[in-house]
């Protein structure tokens, strides 16, 4: 029985789809990104993003801060989604307490 090391869990990739990946010459860590989808689950990267840049420098060469990390996609910081759904025009009193609520939080 072969053993899957998995490296992106949210994607379902395992450290032999990154090597592949690596030999068919994505080599550098946003074409890596692009062609596994790596890094673009709901971790963001967060548990898979060190495991890919040791990966890529073991079989490139490259120091890890050569490779550096994925390049981060606005809006960095997560939004609630009621921010968005809700227009200016028709804030409700209710819509409003939560907008305050939120700004106390920060």
């Amino acid at each position: 029985m072969k053993i899957r090391k998995i490296v992106c869990r949210c994607e379902d990739l395992t450290e032999e789809d990154i090597i592949r990946a690596i030999e068919e010459g994505y080599d550098d860590i946003e074409s890596l990104k692009r062609y596994t989808g790596a890094t673009t689950g709901p971790c963001q990267g967060k548990g898979c993003l060190m495991h890919i840049i040791r990966i890529l420098s073991q079989k490139t060469g490259k120091k890890p801060e050569e490779i550096g990390v994925t390049v981060q996609r606005p809006p960095v910081n997560p939004v609630p989604i009621f921010v968005l759904v809700e227009g200016e025009s028709e804030e409700s009193e209710e819509s409003e307490g939560k907008v305050e609520g939120l700004n106390k939080i920060r």
